[in-house]
């Protein structure tokens, strides 16, 4: 099964790689200090993301792909993912995505 998940991350990289560049760096405010928003990158499941509108609208715009692998992944957190992903989520990316997720209330 990860040599599904791997093998289906790396798609996930090749279609993620150009849009994580368009995306604008989080405030550096939020690096130093504990996420405060209703999901985390680190401890929430992503089909728990998923499940709420607004988090399946983050994780729709930080990483369109993801939908297809939504069955392999779902009960993993995106910091479990990362090093999956062939460099798709890196840190940068988990930093927007949690900027984004902190948005939600």
């Amino acid at each position: 099964m990860k040599t599904s998940i791997i093998a289906g991350l790396a798609a996930v990289a090749a279609l993620a790689a150009a849009p994580a560049f368009a995306q604008q760096p989080a405030p550096s405010a939020s690096a130093s200090t504990p996420a405060a928003g209703k999901f985390s990158v680190d401890k929430t499941p992503i089909g728990t993301i998923w499940a709420d509108p607004k988090g399946k609208e983050v994780l729709l715009k930080q990483l369109p792909p993801l939908e297809q692998y939504m069955d392999q992944i779902k009960d993993m957190t995106l910091a479990q993912v990362a090093p999956m992903s062939q460099g798709a989520i890196d840190d940068a990316k988990l930093k927007a995505i949690q900027a984004d997720l902190d948005q939600i209330k």
